[in-house]
């Protein structure tokens, strides 16, 4: 994969009211609050026994435990707070990848791949209303399907109206997304009993629409480099809003434990690597069709593989987190060898590649588990490092053959994945990281810039 220089990301101007002021800085606060979690968190579980920072538990990598499923339909019922919070975090995340892929998709003159992502997105909306109603009840579910439903058909037809270049449609789409918005705000001020300002939540909404339709002007506008560093801001407040959506859904003394260090360390892990999942997708579908966008989607998976970098320099030093990314790196392009094989149709070079992701996948493990001081075991590190390539290899196989659907469901089932790989590093960081560790922004680079976030409740 090439390393290419990166730009500052700029704001879309597709709506006039509210600005965006902020969002250009948000990826970089967030880098420093991702740092200072880390440190906290080490700090936090390096006492001795009876302090504060008990272990988390561990789940499996490849799934997601919750307290009560509804059979037959993957609900979650009296799950926790916390489990809830992550739930939501995923599926708004992916909700916000997957809304600009199918807006593009209708751009690029692309119906099959439309109907395909359309799938994802019926089966994300199922989601998240199974989620509202264990939140918060079935009344406040289906309302919520219902304003959700109103969002998708306006988003719809923004991207119809860009496509053709109808701008009285496109303005009739914003009006209705603006609409949609006050809406959801007053809904969400209800279901929360309150704890959710109305105005507030909408404007959040609103922030984050134009973010779905700048990102949208700025691809048709062939300036794929800000669309998609518009679509990595997007990503991170949708995500970082499922926290807003699962805290107003409980008392204020029940939500105490969102703000604990290993919860934020999980969420912001799971955030990072699910980013990372989506955007090497992107990238092997840009490449694999000889998309102009494609370095523009490197562009952004190589900032992701940064900040990882520099997130975990918090923990483990600069020497570590260098190894890191070199390791990370070579996993990157090893998954774009492959693509590159799939590209040309050169079955030795698909077989060379897919050879050498296996070495890669072992490097890593031995590294994650270096890191943790072999608490956990080589072997699990090396089957979710594994399952995550497969995933990845089973998707752009899929879109390779023009089964689009089998596409979505493996880059589905690869993003949920890694929750539970998240879950299971941040178990071993507490369990491991010592109080010679660096603590505090000053000494890890962090500062102290708090991370502004859009609600999207």
């Amino acid at each position: 994969m090439p390393d290419f220089e990166l730009s500052s990301p700029q704001p879309p101007t597709s709506w006039a009211q509210p600005a965006l002021e902020g969002t250009v800085r948000s990826r970089t606060a967030f880098v420093a609050l991702v740092i200072v979690v880390l440190a906290t968190s080490a700090a936090c579980t390096s006492g001795k026994s009876g302090e504060t920072g008990s272990p988390a538990a561990q789940p499996s990598a490849t799934t997601h435990q919750h307290a009560t499923n509804t059979p037959g339909t993957g609900a979650t019922a009296q799950a926790s707070p916390t489990q809830l919070r992550a739930e939501f975090e995923q599926a708004l995340g992916q909700n916000s990848l997957l809304v600009a892929r199918q807006m593009r998709a209708v751009v690029a003159g692309s119906p099959e791949l439309q109907q395909a992502i359309g799938g994802s997105l019926q089966e994300n909306t199922a989601e998240l209303t199974r989620i509202v109603t264990a939140a918060y009840d079935a009344g406040q579910g289906d309302r919520f399907k219902e304003l959700w439903q109103r969002r998708s058909d306006a988003l719809g037809a923004y991207a119809d109206a860009v496509a053709k270049g109808d701008e009285s449609a496109k303005q009739a789409a914003v009006t209705a997304l603006n609409s949609y918005a006050a809406d959801h705000g007053t809904w969400f001020a209800k279901a929360s009993k309150g704890r959710a300002e109305a105005s507030a939540s909408a404007n959040g909404v609103r922030s984050h629409l134009q973010e779905l339709t700048g990102q949208l002007d700025a691809y048709a506008a062939r300036d794929y480099a800000k669309s998609y560093q518009i679509e990595r801001l997007a990503y991170e407040h949708s995500f970082t809003a499922g926290t807003t959506m699962a805290k107003e859904s409980i008392t204020p003394e029940l939500s105490l434990g969102f703000d604990a260090p290993p919860e934020k360390l999980r969420s912001a892990f799971t955030m990072l690597l699910g980013e990372h999942m989506q955007l090497i997708v992107g990238a092997q579908r840009a490449a694999l069709t000889g998309a102009p966008e494609f370095k523009a989607a490197a562009a952004q998976l190589n900032a992701n593989t940064a900040t990882i970098t520099k997130a975990l320099g918090g923990i483990v030093g600069p020497q570590k987190a260098a190894e890191f990314q070199t390791a990370w790196a070579s996993h990157v392009e090893g998954l774009m060898a492959y693509t590159a094989g799939v590209a040309s149709k050169d079955e030795a070079k698909k077989a060379t590649a897919a050879a050498n992701l296996e070495t890669l996948s072992s490097r890593l493990a031995l590294y994650f588990s270096g890191i943790v001081k072999n608490e956990l075991p080589v072997e699990p590190l090396t089957k979710a490092v594994t399952e995550h390539d497969s995933h990845l290899i089973g998707q752009v196989d899929a879109y390779a053959a023009k089964d689009y659907t089998k596409a979505q469901q493996m880059e589905l089932d690869g993003y949920k994945q890694m929750l539970g790989v998240a879950n299971i590093l941040v178990g071993a960081i507490q369990r491991t990281v010592k109080s010679g560790m660096p603590v505090g922004g000053s000494k890890t680079g962090g500062g102290g810039t708090a991370h502004g976030r859009h609600d999207l409740g």
